[in-house]
């Protein structure tokens, strides 16, 4: 995931942070875990934590093998330690360290190998809805991020991603490129939630009137 199809190098713009971002765009297995770690926080703060749960892990890069046979209690601490990975830290190291486990034994400690030969969108979009904590709205929109900016573009990926597949769009963390379109993927996810509030008020009872 290093070199685009056009031969040049990846970069990503979804922590805000350099060094964050360098890793996300090299190492598969970052990406997923940022991916995976991207709900109930700031999407820099998850995408942020791979590369601190790699420096705590005295490594450049994060390894699923390793993470898949940590000791549970140790790996947990690795999350929790100030300043923490994440808002519910024990959950998630829970949540990445079955999602290592799980890329150990369906491809060999490979996260590339989830989408290297995938034929179509909607084979690629069923791989990553079998992987641990990812539904499939996370599916779908992890899926965008690699036809958007990682060069992962089997037939049909941008049916199968959905509404987060079209061009042009700031849905999601695939259309963040820099902080311009980081602040407004942010506004829509600001609108999205308080339009499905409005909707969730309006159905509760009492709400409406007889006529």
């Amino acid at each position: 995931m290093t070199t685009s199809d056009s031969g040049k190098d990846i970069t990503l713009h979804i922590a805000q942070n350099p060094e964050a971002d360098e890793l996300l765009g090299r190492s598969p297995l970052a990406a997923l875990v940022g991916m995976l770690l991207d709900q109930q926080v700031p999407m820099e703060w998850a995408f942020t934590g791979p590369y601190t749960l790699a420096e705590r892990m005295g490594s450049d890069d994060l390894d699923a093998g390793r993470i898949a046979a940590y000791d549970p209690d140790a790996f947990t601490e690795l999350f929790t330690t100030k300043p923490a990975l994440h808002r519910y830290p024990g959950s998630m190291a829970k949540r990445v360290q079955q999602l290592c486990q799980f890329l150990v034994a369906e491809y060999g400690g490979d996260a590339s190998a989830v989408w290297r030969d995938a034929a179509t969108g909607d084979d690629l979009l069923e791989r990553l809805k079998a992987l641990p904590g990812f539904g499939a709205q996370k599916a779908q929109i992890f899926l965008a991020l690699l036809g958007k900016q990682l060069g992962v573009r089997p037939r049909g990926w941008r049916e199968a991603a959905g509404p987060y597949g079209e061009a042009g769009s700031h849905r999601s963390v695939a259309d963040i490129t820099g902080p311009d379109s980081l602040i407004e993927v942010r506004a829509y996810k600001q609108e999205a939630k308080a339009a499905a509030k409005a909707a969730k008020a309006a159905k509760k009872p009492g709400t409406s009137r007889k006529q």
